[in-house]
């Protein structure tokens, strides 16, 4: 237990590190140096000259479509951690149907509530039922994801050119349609590994609720909630690209002219 406690805590550790640094880094900065006016003002300063890719984009510099699929999947794998548990409320909550609540009373009476119920029967453990096939869903699924907005926004847009709005609303949405195509299969098993031992059939594992689903199913279990998937993820990851790009537009316009200042 203490060895399981050690993991736990250094890998919680590490995450907690990851997301603080980039505003302990700011905060360094103010404290050391005197050459930017605030917050904002460093943020923007950092970004401009050392950040991403993003400042001053020049749009016949584009990044290679593997180095896109690859950092796509990595990002998956960052955040199975910290989405498994989530994802796991959300499924154990959106499963509570009204009839039932009124008849036995709500087993889950909320988030947090969900959280306790679910710790005390199954520990720490029970919060990520589920993970492994997260992370089959989501790792390829995520590099995946940028492939098809990159290569839509390649076709219809002319070179040496930035992206329009329209562009980037019809990549976005073909993106999370793709994308959603191909993640179906494992969410299907994901969501039927949350829901086992609570109130769903018991699996014993990813692999085992494939092939037991395969067998009782058929094939075309893999593929249940797709339409629905589909109609959702085009306008969701439509406005998610757009709102992403132009905010970076907007940030990348906002430093310009911090420095000219």
């Amino acid at each position: 237990m203490p060895f399981v406690e050690f993991i736990a805590g250094w890998i919680s550790g590490a995450i907690g590190l990851a997301v603080g640094h980039p505003m302990d880094t700011i905060k360094v900065r103010l404290q050391t140096q005197s050459i930017y006016k605030g917050i904002f003002h460093c943020v923007m300063q950092t970004y401009r000259h050392e950040g991403s890719q993003h400042k001053e984009r020049n749009p016949d510099k584009k990044a290679s479509l593997w180095s896109i699929y690859i950092a796509g999947c990595f990002s998956g794998l960052m955040q199975v951690l910290i989405t498994a548990p989530i994802d796991l409320v959300k499924v154990r909550l959106q499963s509570q149907h009204t009839s039932h609540l009124e008849r036995d009373g709500a087993k889950y009476r909320g988030p947090m509530h969900c959280v306790a119920v679910i710790f005390k029967e199954d520990g720490v453990r029970g919060l990520f039922r589920g993970m492994w096939a997260l992370t089959l869903r989501d790792v390829p699924c995520f590099g995946l994801y940028f492939l098809p907005y990159e290569l839509t926004c390649r076709m219809l847009t002319e070179k040496g050119k930035q992206p329009s709005m329209h562009v980037i609303l019809v990549a976005g949405g073909i993106a999370g349609v793709v994308t959603w195509a191909c993640a179906t299969p494992m969410d299907v098993v994901k969501a039927r590994l949350q829901m086992s031992g609570a109130g769903g059939r018991l699996y014993k594992g990813t692999l085992h609720c494939i092939t037991a689903s395969l067998q009782e199913e058929g094939i075309w279990v893999f593929f249940k909630g797709l339409l629905l998937n589909s109609l959702r993820a085009f306008p969701v990851n439509a406005v998610t690209f757009l709102s992403y790009e132009m905010l970076i537009r907007a940030m990348t316009a906002s430093s310009t002219g911090c420095a000219q200042d």
